[in-house]
């Protein structure tokens, strides 16, 4: 459906350029007119207005010179087809001059009229003043080229703005179909996600404004494609993994409701279902807790954060917990000196001390695990290293996806949720969580931009 012109932000931008265009190229012409007819006529009316001064002191001084200086003015071969010049006596008898007709000079200003200068009808400037005895004095100037060149330079004006119309309406044209084509590819692939097709981007074809827009939505179309898999993700492993515990409570108050120990059986199944239900509720709330990280509710808690000191915090707290299982339990750093972050305490502290417990829990008995920091570049690297066995190739990129576990760690306790709450903080703190396996074992990396000095 076309989409009615009075409310199209396209239409009034085009009528905008469209006038500010026009009155650009009007300003400019004007600009142009002044600066040639005008700049021409200002010098013919100070050429007739210094003439005419000279000619009422030269007279004022000896009357008859001024007839001879006419005469001699007109007689020179110098503006012999512009110049003019009349002396009238006091009782209107012409003594020198070469008008045969004139206006009526009642003004004492610069006029312009039509007179006849040797016998022929021309247009011109005209300066008349009044002598002390009575006598008037013209001083003019045919401006018969002068309208020539003002006619020419109009005709010019003219064609010009005709040519800047035309392409006025070409460029409002072509301005109008450009913007509707980016929008029309927005709209489009807008539709088609309305439609359910998350998969759909904005086709990404220039470096211009409506380029870098495309691809900033198709970034946030990305992340938000990304959520929704994990909120089915989420949705899915919630009917299967959450289904078990649900039905095992079920099967042990049933069984002690109607089983063959009757009521002597009951208290201690109610205090396992109790257990069973707190661990579901322990499973809410990281879930809670992630879907809180994700949203970024907790990004106004920031604060500069010593990570020399946090780290050597979660070591010394592990510690005793590595001892316990034989493993040694390390600090190694590369940086000297405090190393700042802007970070939220309590979550990174929460998200180290996970990468801690999983090396503490699934490395080698009797082996080790270390806590290193390196910076690079403007990111500090806070990673966990253990000698374990690894992790399968294939299980590497879904760690971080909820509920997920590697098959032969099922049989250890936990829910699937750790490494997802460990990614969720380290992206909300504008970082990136990095797993992958060494010659040695398995190592669990942060790498978290440094605060701005």
């Amino acid at each position: 459906m076309m989409q009615d012109w009075r409310y199209s932000i396209i239409t009034r931008l085009v009528l905008v350029y469209g006038v500010l265009t026009a009155f650009s190229v009007a300003l400019v012409s004007i600009v142009f007119y002044l600066g040639t007819i005008g700049v021409l006529q200002q010098a013919i009316d100070e050429k007739i207005g210094l003439i005419s001064q000279r000619g009422v002191t030269l007279y004022e001084k000896n009357p008859p010179a001024l007839i001879g200086e006419i005469d001699r003015q007109l007689s020179d071969n110098i503006d012999t087809e512009s110049e003019i010049f009349l002396l009238l006596a006091p009782n209107g008898r012409v003594l020198a001059g070469n008008l045969q007709r004139w206006p009526d000079f009642s003004s004492r200003h610069l006029m312009s009229g039509e007179v006849v200068r040797d016998k022929q009808r021309v247009r011109a400037r005209l300066l008349a003043r009044r002598l002390p005895d009575g006598s008037l004095f013209v001083v003019g100037h045919a401006v018969t080229e002068e309208d020539h060149i003002d006619r020419l330079v109009w005709r010019s004006l003219l064609l010009g703005a005709l040519l800047a119309s035309v392409l006025i309406v070409w460029g409002a044209v072509f301005f109008r179909r450009q913007m509707e084509i980016r929008i029309n590819e927005i709209r489009h692939t807008a539709r088609e996600i309305e439609a359910g097709d998350l998969s759909r981007r904005i086709p990404v074809t220039s470096r211009d404004e409506f380029g870098r827009l495309n691809r900033d939505i198709n970034r946030m179309l990305d992340h938000i494609q990304q959520l929704m898999d994990g909120v089915r993700h989420v949705s899915n492993a919630i009917a299967h993994d959450l289904r078990t515990p649900l039905a095992r409570i079920r099967a042990r108050l049933d069984e002690a409701v109607n089983g063959q120990d009757g009521v002597d059986n009951l208290p201690q199944a109610t205090h396992a279902a109790i257990e069973d239900i707190d661990e579901l509720m322990r499973v809410f709330e990281k879930l809670l807790q992630i879907a809180e990280l994700e949203s970024g509710m907790r990004s106004n808690r920031l604060q500069p954060v010593d990570l020399q000191i946090l780290a050597r915090d979660m070591v010394e707290m592990y510690d005793a917990v590595a001892e316990q299982k034989g493993l040694v339990l390390r600090l190694d750093t590369t940086v000297a000196g405090t190393i700042l972050v802007q970070a939220d305490r309590n979550l990174l502290a929460n998200a180290l001390a996970s990468l801690i417990d999983n090396a503490i829990k699934y490395g080698k008995p009797s082996g080790w695990v270390k806590v290193s920091m390196e910076k690079r570049g403007q990111q500090i690297r806070l990673a966990v290293h253990d000698n374990g066995d690894g992790v399968p190739e294939a299980d590497l990129p879904r760690l971080t996806t909820r509920f997920y576990r590697v098959d032969r760690s099922r049989h250890q306790p936990g829910n699937g949720l750790g490494l997802s709450i460990v990614s969720a903080i380290v992206t909300m703190h504008g970082g990136t969580l990095l797993l992958s396996n060494t010659r040695y074992g398995f190592m669990a990396a942060m790498d978290i931009p440094l605060q701005p000095h």
